[in-house]
């Protein structure tokens, strides 16, 4: 069983082979296709490194699932008069399933 957790869109998941993750919408990349290189820890059977900050030789491989948008982010509510303002914005997440942790 191989471990890893990963960094994207400012966050860290803890990641394994076959699991599904949200994670925030990345620009400019093939959904079919996704590598996260910022790789901070990597364990398997044998081995355990630890990354300072990110290990190089290590990349983990995705597939988008699917794509949603999340409810209005921005809500402004005072209570007793009667003052409620929704305005704001849908946030897009992304479903995506780890394919395979690379490790050389």
């Amino acid at each position: 069983m191989k471990i890893a957790v990963i960094q994207t869109g400012g966050k860290q998941y803890l990641v394994e082979e076959g699991k599904e993750i949200e994670i925030e919408k990345i620009k400019n990349v093939d959904p079919e296709n996704i590598e996260f290189k910022d790789v901070l820890l990597y364990c398997d059977e044998k081995n355990f490194l630890l990354g300072k900050p990110k290990l190089d030789n290590v990349t983990v491989t995705g597939k988008l699932v699917r794509e949603k948008k999340n409810k209005t982010v921005i809500l402004k509510y005072k209570p007793k008069t009667r003052y409620l303002k929704k305005k704001g914005y849908k946030k897009t997440t992304w479903l995506v399933k780890i394919e395979k942790i690379n490790a050389e």
